[in-house]
């Protein structure tokens, strides 16, 4: 029986959203834009990397081709060199909303229809009886930030007092989230992770989609660092998704990285969560070594929006890239006959586009496995596409929302 590995890239967008005008986004495009900039010296970073964007594996599996459909053009040294290994296409999000939870869903087979709930621009940004709930249930002599903020800027800025005074960071984007700050041994983590806990709860009247938990170290002295140890509390999906489906047919299902805190931990099977992409796309193709016929490995590939979109930082993404891109033949090689790998992403965060958040952007969909029809698949009219061909593939009937582009 055939196995699926599916990885989610998070935050490659190709850009082209029909919609990005709804989200100040028209003309954002992450992976474009990090090309072009490495084409023009603005990618080079001494130590790091330097030169044109060098995506060989990815080039190979349509991923300029990708980008050409979805913007009308191909980003520079990202065209196929060679003969074509994969099939390839690009998605287009029909979900409210441009972040982690919603693009994920959508792959999942789940769209949001529904809309977000946000916390606004302003100072102070979350509502009243929200924070005098949240410091009264857990125990808290009060909060700091309560604004808008990137979250290493608001660590920088709140770290001394926070550790001084026992008060939490909270803060918010413009994202559906309620982000919480908290030094890892002054305050502790347990601890957080039960004040975020009590968030999620509070934060369900607000239709807020993940309260987010985000431990750091250091001191005054030497500086803040986030650590490996955030995790996310989201609301659970409204509907089946292809991991609730897979589950109920018996296979066994392996998710990576953050899908677990996506998904509330619903359906995730046996979740594995180290630090960082390498970490997480190790444990990924380590599992696809001995994973059983019909099972599943869900992976997110978290740096690239974390640690690189998000700090608008372009020499970071683009070496991520690159070190993403020479690891596929250590994926080819993990796969038996008949397996299926899907490389896609939830949504953009052109770290060359303004301000620090999301960017609404088409998403690239590569596919490769023995027997695969190579070539176009096309527009994909919903993410959801993806997981009805990972259903269709693993031989599961009966997918609901979404088409597969496999034949039969």
């Amino acid at each position: 029986m055939p196995r699926a590995l599916l990885i989610v890239l998070d935050s490659v967008g190709i850009g082209g959203a029909e919609d990005a005008d709804a989200y100040g986004d028209v003309g954002a495009d992450t992976l474009g834009h990090i090309a072009e900039a490495c084409a023009d010296g603005r990618g080079d970073q001494a130590g790091l990397r330097q030169g044109q964007l060098h995506l060989p594996h990815l080039a190979a599996l349509g991923l300029g081709l990708a980008c050409e459909a979805s913007t009308g053009r191909m980003p520079p040294n990202l065209a196929p060199q060679g003969p074509l290994k994969g099939a390839w296409g690009y998605g287009v999000e029909t979900s409210k909303g441009k972040d982690t939870p919603s693009g994920h869903w959508e792959i999942a087979g789940v769209p949001v229809t529904f809309d977000w709930g946000y916390f606004p621009d302003t100072i102070p940004t979350i509502p009243d009886e929200l924070t005098t709930a949240l410091i009264a249930r857990g125990n808290l002599p009060g909060i700091l930030g309560n604004k808008h903020a990137s979250g290493t800027a608001v660590i920088d800025e709140f770290g001394a007092e926070h550790m001084r005074t026992g008060k939490p960071i909270v803060y918010t984007s413009v994202d559906s989230v309620l982000q919480i700050a908290a030094h890892e041994e002054s305050f502790g983590l347990e601890r957080l992770y039960e004040l975020c806990r009590i968030g999620r709860e509070l934060c369900d009247a607000y239709k807020i989609g993940r309260v987010i938990a985000r431990p750091f170290v250091g001191s005054p002295e030497t500086g803040f660092k986030r650590t490996g140890n955030r995790k996310d509390f989201a609301t659970p999906p409204p509907a089946d998704t292809v991991l609730d489906t897979l589950t109920k047919a018996g296979r066994s299902i392996v998710t990576v990285g953050k899908i677990g805190d996506i998904f509330a931990h619903r359906s995730t099977g046996r979740e594995i969560k180290p630090n960082g992409n390498d970490a997480c796309l190790s444990a990924a193709i380590e599992v696809m070594k001995d994973l059983p016929d019909g099972g599943f490995v869900f992976a997110n590939l978290v740096d690239f929006d974390s640690e690189f979109g998000h700090r608008r930082d372009i020499p970071g993404y683009a070496a991520a890239l690159e070190a993403f891109d020479r690891r596929i033949p250590e994926i080819e090689a993990a796969l038996q006959p008949g397996d299926l790998v899907i490389i896609t992403a939830d949504h953009g965060n052109d770290p060359s586009w303004r301000g620090t958040d999301h960017t609404r952007e088409h998403v690239p969909i590569l596919s490769f496995g023995s027997g695969l029809k190579l070539g176009a698949i096309g527009r994909r009219e919903s993410f959801a596409d993806i997981g009805a061909t990972i259903l269709h593939h693993l031989k599961i009937t009966g997918y609901g929302i979404g088409r597969s582009w496999l034949p039969g």
